[in-house]
């Protein structure tokens, strides 16, 4: 039995395609001059040596031998690593211990969501020269209600033992506010009735917490996760304006030494190649993070 296709179902498919390919057209576009063109002119530019001025000259490997020996970008990675040991873990519990708080019935929860995630968008300059002045050592609020409590002032803008510290605290109260609503979303589509189901067969809130809210949470807790590595290891307004990278070049972040690197030293090869080094971490960094999560939340 043999079928005919009628004429508009012949010409229906290739016209389908074309609108689909003129769709997609602008997007591929998009791509092409803000991804592709900056990706392989920066690739270019790891075998120049350009300061922006002048015209680019070829010199080979020499940009990922200087890499290699940078002791000073090397303690930049440290700097960040330091910072996200602190900074996530502090987040995490925070965000969680607040959207607990706002899960349960509070009155005014909403004025208090408002009041949690203000912080998060006022601008980080504005929020780093307000902690600066609540770091001071001498005249800082801090330092004054531990001095008025009987304790010692803390150094913390000019010692290399509090400062990387002092960051991780001011980035924490910055963005806490957007991982609360994250995990308040999670706790809300967590039914009821396993609570229910788990309370009636003897389980206690650590069961509870453990069992349930724990596993239904998996994805936000990887969000959270990746966000907040891919926020620490974007580090620069706190270091620049806090302490411009001191003392000794404890608070010097990745970031802020390929921004040196390019725009105070015009070095623009060699804060390009310390740029996709480090993409590279950021993404093996994230993967091997997301993939530990999500097995562990899973086991």
């Amino acid at each position: 039995m043999s079928t005919k296709l009628s004429p508009s179902i012949l010409f229906r498919r290739p016209r389908s395609r074309l609108t689909g390919h003129l769709l997609v057209t602008p997007y591929l576009v998009h791509l092409l001059l803000f991804f592709g063109y900056p990706f392989v002119f920066a690739f270019v530019l790891i075998f120049h040596r350009w300061d922006i001025v002048t015209e680019m000259q070829f010199s080979g490997v020499k940009n990922v031998v200087r890499l290699l020996g940078d002791d000073v970008f090397f303690q930049a990675i440290v700097n960040t690593g330091f910072f996200l040991a602190i900074h996530i873990p502090l987040q995490i519990a925070a965000a969680l211990f607040f959207a607990s708080l706002l899960n349960t019935k509070l009155k005014g929860r909403g004025l208090f969501r408002t009041i949690y995630f203000l912080p998060v968008v006022v601008s980080g300059v504005v929020v780093t020269i307000l902690f600066q002045q609540l770091f001071a050592f001498d005249t800082g609020f801090i330092n004054n209600v531990l001095s008025a409590w009987g304790g010692k002032r803390v150094p913390w803008l000019v010692s290399p033992q509090w400062a990387m510290p002092a960051i991780a605290l001011m980035a924490t109260w910055k963005n806490v506010g957007l991982y609360v609503i994250l995990f308040l979303a999670g706790l809300q589509d967590i039914p009821d009735s396993l609570y229910e189901a788990a309370h009636t067969d003897g389980a206690g809130a650590w069961q509870q917490w453990r069992h349930i809210t724990l596993p239904m949470l998996n994805p936000s807790m990887v969000t959270v996760v990746v966000l907040s590595t891919i926020g620490g290891f974007s580090l620069f307004i706190e270091p620049y304006v806090l302490t411009g990278g001191g003392p000794l070049n404890s608070t010097v972040s990745s970031l802020l030494y390929i921004y040196n690197q390019a725009f105070y030293f015009n070095h623009m090869g060699y804060a390009t190649t310390l740029g996709l080094f480090f993409a590279l971490i950021i993404m093996v960094v994230v993967l091997l993070q997301r993939k530990f999560v999500e097995s562990e939340a899973y086991n």
